[in-house]
């Protein structure tokens, strides 16, 4: 296959029924943080972007929503080309600038407070950072608890950004600011909304 080929092949087989899919899944994940919700594999994009990664930008970007890429993806014309055509979304060469960010190696990520957090008056207009994950049940156990959440609940995804718990306490101590993360396993994906409150299982 030729590299046009592989740029832009793998895309939604059934573009409506897919998006709408994934996007229950997404504000399912959303409304209940800490909850895993299966989305399966309907993309097949080039590496380094994972189907699940993938399928989410390919739901929730489009040409109103700039989109900042970590140094992998951005390092990649294939993946780069991919995402232009089947999302439409403008690059953000400024994370600031950005409403959704993707990353495909947390471990390495900027700080949260680089992205854009948006004001008292708009809280919406901060970003959304799509983070891919090797796993949701590997990891560090973490204790979440808030709204959409009974008690408490947990989850262990792995890798995360380093100092994430940390840097997460910061993040909720901007509310109604802040960022809101969603994790992008191989088949599925959690969310942590910025209202929710995150601790190690040791704390």
């Amino acid at each position: 296959m030729d590299m046009l080929g592989q740029s832009i092949d793998g895309g939604f087989a059934a573009p409506v029924f897919d998006a709408q899919s994934v996007f229950r899944a997404v504000m399912e994940a959303m409304a209940r943080p800490g909850t895993v919700q299966p989305i399966g594999r309907p993309a097949s994009p080039p590496a380094p972007l994972t189907p699940a990664a993938a399928a989410v930008a390919l739901t929730l970007c489009d040409h109103d929503t700039p989109l900042w890429l970590d140094a992998a993806l951005l390092a990649s014309d294939a993946a780069k080309t991919w995402l232009g055509f089947h999302t439409g979304a403008p690059l953000a060469h400024n994370p600031a600038e950005a409403h959704f960010a993707l990353v495909c190696d947390p471990a390495e990520m900027i700080a949260l407070e680089n992205f854009a957090q948006g004001t008292q008056e708009y809280p919406d207009r901060s970003a959304t950072l799509i983070l891919t994950v090797e796993s949701l049940t590997a990891g560090p156990k973490l204790r979440l608890e808030g709204p959409g959440i009974a008690t408490e609940a947990t989850i262990s995804p792995t890798p995360l950004p380093r100092h994430f718990v940390e840097q997460w306490k910061q993040n909720c101590g901007r509310f109604p600011r802040g960022i809101d993360v969603i994790l992008a396993a191989p088949e599925h994906v959690a969310c942590l909304p910025r209202t929710t409150r995150i601790k190690t299982m040791e704390a």
